[in-house]
């Protein structure tokens, strides 16, 4: 068990039971829902409906950051994302998490109210992210990605490169390290062979010591072996969060929350026989 610390006093406690994050794009773009919650109306019944589902937070996004998506200005993903963040924020039992690299998206969305960064350049495309979530109290979630830059061939010494450097920004910045969780990046520069791999040597990643996020839902790896249907990505998607979930993940991010729902409580079962936690 350990104790997740999050902005305006909330907190999350890791470890007993899985915990989902339901994916939230409100965009006209994203590779799997772009254009279906670009409005404010919409994004909230969406998010509504992932949290009477079993979704622990929801992850508001403004940029696609699917391979080729175009850019957004900071000012456009902010109007984006800020009224929907407001919205939640208000509904007073949701915990939002903020799915930016930008330092000042991040700052606004703090103060509208999200409890979670989730910066999928692991704070290394705008250092100053990491001041951010210092000052702010939120907690962070760093996650590792292998586009912009040479690789190591192996999957596992990479992810150690790029993730230590990661926490050493953190650490600059003064997060303590309860307030961080590691996503190793399913997809992010990574090809079906490297992703395989890197499922396969999942537990490795645990001498990080740090609790970990996975991101599978709906990517390539998910759906290759299972087809390109909704309901194939969404089998996939399922069938990735019981392998990582017994190697050890805590945190499952995720479009459909009640199928990565149902599939993880058999996984908890069973990792509850096998450790007694």
């Amino acid at each position: 068990m350990r104790r997740w610390q999050l902005a305006h006093g909330r907190y999350l406690d890791l470890g007993a039971q899985s915990l989902l994050m339901g994916i939230l794009n409100v965009t006209p773009d994203s590779f799997s829902d772009g254009g279906e919650f670009d409005r404010p109306e919409r994004a909230l019944q969406q998010a509504r409906r992932m949290i009477g589902e079993g979704a622990a937070i929801i992850d508001v996004g403004g940029e696609s950051t699917r391979p080729g998506a175009g850019a957004v200005s900071a000012r456009e993903e902010q109007a984006r994302i800020l009224p929907v963040i407001e919205a939640l924020s208000s509904d007073g039992g949701s915990l939002v998490s903020v799915d930016t690299y930008r330092a000042e998206t991040a700052r606004l969305a703090v103060a509208a109210g999200a409890h979670i960064v989730n910066d999928v350049h692991g704070l290394q495309r705008e250092p100053d992210i990491a001041q951010v979530a210092a000052e702010t109290g939120a907690g962070l979630v760093i996650m590792h990605t292998g586009r912009g830059r040479e690789k190591l061939a192996d999957v596992i010494a990479d992810q150690f490169l790029f993730l230590n450097r990661s926490l050493e920004i953190a650490r600059d910045a003064g997060i303590p390290d309860e307030r961080i969780v590691l996503d190793p990046g399913f997809a992010f520069a990574k090809d079906g062979e490297e992703n395989l791999e890197l499922m396969a040597r999942f537990g490795e990643l645990r001498a990080l010591g740090f609790p970990l996020l996975v991101g599978t839902s709906r990517k390539r790896l998910a759906r290759h072996l299972v087809g390109g249907s909704d309901e194939g990505r969404d089998v996939g998607t399922a069938a990735t969060s019981v392998i990582l979930r017994l190697k050890g993940a805590a945190i499952f991010r995720v479009h459909n929350v009640a199928v990565n729902r149902d599939a993880l409580a058999f996984a908890d079962a069973v990792r509850e026989r096998e450790t007694g936690e």
